[in-house]
């Protein structure tokens, strides 16, 4: 299983130790395991030649079936969007995902309800060893409405040995009838030296840089770096967008502009209020005087994020959002 995030050590230990539920709900923010962690405790209970509270040997018959993909008793329910990647870096089986074709909808970040009832048909089997049934379930807020409420009652009254592990950056997007069913398991973000000394073994250039734009998470720092994104043009991009260089943002995707633009706003109203930037170097940022200007452009961005999934016209759409924020930190600045 390749979750080598040493920073998960400890909860997992923990998490064994004090679950008292059939159902735990592991939550944090996101880009530092939060899966890694539901899998490695999915493991643990079926693992065959472990000591109580401890995690899996990674030996016995079980862990080698599961490790390979094909543990009959265990289930990973992902949206369509997120399966291959997301099995692909935990080191599990995947298919390709087809390139989408003309007129064909694009894979779903919903978790729909037809998923949600193949996994209760998994859950009404017997257990193929004899022992228990884990299903993990990630991002759990991606449940749509019907499908968290199909789960409800097996959530509430499991068959058998049946175990369920939710995982969530974003539980209170969950309905309060799941979370209430759920023992929860906090996790923070790792200790600033493990995600440096992590991303580092990764081979991650100017690490403390990208962890600091990512607000700390190592996964998601990693993700940066892989992508392309160096610390140098992240610290660059405030005085880019400053003078309304569209073109240092149009080779990102839309969701990723958003959250770019949105961190930005972020220290530059904390500029505004005498307090230090958190995403960007202080060189790196403008002065602005007002906060005023700022938080006008804060709120648009929170509703362009409603589309940033799906803009009607990316090019333009971009260069919107840049002018509006090159409007709004020259307002600030005056």
């Amino acid at each position: 299983m390749n979750a080598d995030l040493p920073w998960l050590q400890a909860p997992l230990t923990d998490a064994l130790a004090r679950a008292r539920s059939h159902a735990l709900l592991v939550q944090g923010p996101a880009g530092v395991g939060q899966l890694e962690l539901a899998v490695k405790l999915a493991q643990s209970w079926l693992c065959e030649d472990r000591a109580q509270a401890h995690p899996a040997c990674g030996r016995c018959a079980s862990c080698k079936l599961f490790a390979s993909g094909t543990h009959p008793d265990f289930q990973l329910l992902l949206p369509e969007a997120l399966d291959a990647a997301a099995r692909e870096s935990l080191g599990l089986p995947f298919e390709e995902p087809e390139a989408p074709k003309a007129g064909k909808a694009k894979p779903s970040r919903e978790i729909k309800v037809e998923a949600v009832r193949q996994l209760l048909s998994f859950a009404q089997a017997t257990s193929a060893r004899g022992r228990a049934k884990v299903a993990v379930i990630f991002p759990a807020e991606a449940l749509n409405g019907v499908a968290a409420n199909a789960l409800l009652k097996t959530l509430e009254e499991p068959a058998g040995l049946l175990r369920f592990v939710l995982a969530s950056h974003d539980s209170a997007g969950l309905l309060p009838t799941i979370r209430s069913r759920c023992q929860p398991v906090p996790l923070a973000l790792p200790e600033r030296q493990a995600a440096l000394d992590w991303l580092a073994s990764k081979g991650v250039a100017d690490a403390a840089g990208l962890l600091d734009a990512t607000g700390g998470r190592p996964q998601q720092a990693l993700q940066w770096s892989q992508e392309g994104l160096s610390d140098a043009a992240w610290q660059a991009l405030p005085k880019r967008v400053a003078r309304g260089e569209v073109a240092a943002l149009s080779d990102w995707a839309a969701p990723r502009v958003i959250d770019a633009l949105q961190r930005l706003c972020h220290d530059l109203v904390r500029r505004a209020h005498g307090q230090p930037g958190q995403f960007f170097a202080a060189a790196s940022l403008p002065s602005p005087k007002r906060a005023g200007p700022l938080l006008s452009w804060e709120a648009e961005l929170r509703r362009a994020a409603r589309h940033a999934d799906h803009p009607l016209n990316a090019g333009l759409w971009i260069e919107s959002l840049v002018a509006q924020a090159r409007s709004a930190i020259a307002a600030a600045a005056r």
